[in-house]
């Protein structure tokens, strides 16, 4: 097994208020052939602002909530993880040649886009 995966970010998440822009890199353009065909996409994106501390969370209340057993980050949707892919199913708006609009992405300004997936 590999002691390290190369992941290399396809785009960037830029966040307009309620609506995102996935901006894809153009060496990645012919990836976007028919994407407007599709009225949802899955974005796997890597949650950049955590510490290396947070990485190294294994358990966590859920949802934050003190008064609530700590279960295994595996088992909760928590931003807390050894590595810190996020995941979410957005509402396709519009393709603009590499720039898609999405609406409902949990991404933050500036995170990298690792893939993107019909939904």
């Amino acid at each position: 097994m590999p002691e390290t995966l190369p992941v290399h970010p396809v785009g960037y998440v830029r966040r307009r208020g309620e609506e995102s822009v996935l901006e894809i890199s153009s060496e990645f353009a012919e990836a976007l052939l028919g994407v407007e065909q599709q009225e949802h996409l899955w974005v796997l994106f890597w949650m950049h602002r955590l510490s290396p501390e947070e990485r190294r969370r294994l358990r966590a209340h859920p949802m934050g909530d003190r008064s609530r057993p700590q279960r295994g980050v595996f088992a909760l949707h928590s931003p807390f993880r050894p590595n810190p892919i996020g995941m979410t199913r957005v509402r396709l708006l519009s393709r603009e040649g590499n720039r898609l609009h999405v609406e409902g992405l949990d991404a933050l300004d500036g995170s990298p886009i690792i893939d993107i997936k019909s939904g």
